[in-house]
């Protein structure tokens, strides 16, 4: 059995003005393994949130069960779940020093002053705080702020870590360092958490499994590779990163590959886990990286309609066969941005070609 299930979970509100019962949580079940890092994912009233709440006991199920280590927790208050939460607000006590706020739960549980100190010590050195332990907050840098609040759960030893949105108040280089800071902390101590957020890239880089959901319901659980590369519906690859949908007519079936005319030539793609005939119409997910510019060869002629140099990388708008499509360079050896209305090579790699299974 898993360390953390989620069982058939459902969360319903009434409606505004007192009217029906929304279902913010629909019947979703998820199981996750001890030390294993799980992240919901979703846009902005999905219900990744409002699972969490559900998993820390500040909301009570509907129906279905969330069970820990054998235990049925349904009905259990926060504070009896061996659990901790991190906020997006962080939540720290502006009265209070690091150390304090830190040890502010230890200090409740009424535990020896002696066993505090080494506690908070352990978790200082953990989150690399060692030194600012007299500091009030309003002295912390916000990614310190974001250090503080997660050593104040990291030092109660919970069985489950709880994350919602926790970096979303850092700016674009702190969310990146912080980042790799969570990731870090949590495979050094193993501890199971679940995290919850909207960012993709967060997601994909935080992450042993990732489940996405939309309006109250999973869309898919898998790692993030899985999720990237092999989505389960057009919802995930289109949230996931960046893609092109592109419309296709199967005319040939061989064992694990398919034949596809798109946009008047033939192209070859790892067949999907369902049945397919000759003449049926499927729908192929085209990553923008997964398109070559070509001088010479190429299977399509492409127009450039728009084109951002990024650094790293180069994205264009370009127009195939009556169809946009959005194209990804990070070759190094392009060293030319192609300008608007040049006429461009274009190779699509069939191996990355992958047809939608619905």
């Amino acid at each position: 059995m898993s360390f953390l299930r989620l069982e058939n979970l459902v969360k319903e509100f009434v409606g505004r003005g007192g009217e029906g019962m929304v279902r913010a949580v629909d019947h979703i079940t998820v199981d996750i393994e001890k030390g294993e890092f799980v992240t919901l994912l979703g846009p902005s009233g999905c219900g990744k949130t409002t699972t969490l709440r559900l998993i820390a006991g500040f909301e009570f199920p509907t129906d279905g069960r969330i069970i820990l280590d054998g235990d049925v927790i349904n009905q259990q208050p926060p504070n009896q779940r061996d659990m901790a939460m991190v906020f997006q607000s962080y939540a720290i006590f502006p009265h209070l020093n690091v150390f304090e706020n830190i040890a502010y739960g230890l200090k409740i549980q009424r535990l020896p002053a002696n066993v505090i100190k080494e506690k908070v010590q352990r978790v200082l050195e953990l989150t690399e705080l060692t030194g600012l332990e007299n500091r009030p907050p309003n002295a912390l840098s916000g990614g310190q702020q974001q250090r503080v609040a997660l050593a104040r759960a990291l030092v109660m030893e919970p069985k489950v870590l709880l994350m919602d949105e926790p970096l979303s108040n850092l700016d674009a280089k702190l969310r990146e360092v912080m980042r790799t800071e969570i990731r870090r902390i949590q495979q050094t101590l193993g501890i199971t958490s679940v995290y919850v957020t909207h960012d993709q890239i967060e997601a994909m880089t935080l992450s042993d499994r990732v489940v996405v959901m939309n309006q109250g319901r999973i869309e898919q659980i898998g790692t993030p590779p899985e999720i990237y590369r092999h989505p389960r519906t057009a919802f995930v690859a289109d949230f996931i990163g960046t893609t092109n949908f592109v419309d296709g007519t199967v005319t040939a079936v061989d064992g694990d590959l398919v034949t596809v005319d798109v946009l008047g030539q033939s192209l070859v793609a790892p067949a999907p886990p369902r049945d397919l005939s000759v003449g049926q119409t499927v729908k192929l997910v085209l990553r923008p990286e997964a398109i070559e510019l070509v001088e010479t060869g190429g299977q399509y002629e492409g127009v450039v309609h728009w084109s951002s140099y990024m650094g790293s990388l180069v994205e264009y708008e370009i127009e195939v066969a009556g169809q946009r499509l959005l194209v990804t360079d990070s070759d190094p050896r392009h060293t030319i941005v192609y300008p608007k209305n040049h006429t461009i090579g274009v190779r699509m790699i069939d191996e990355c070609l992958y047809i939608l299974p619905e």
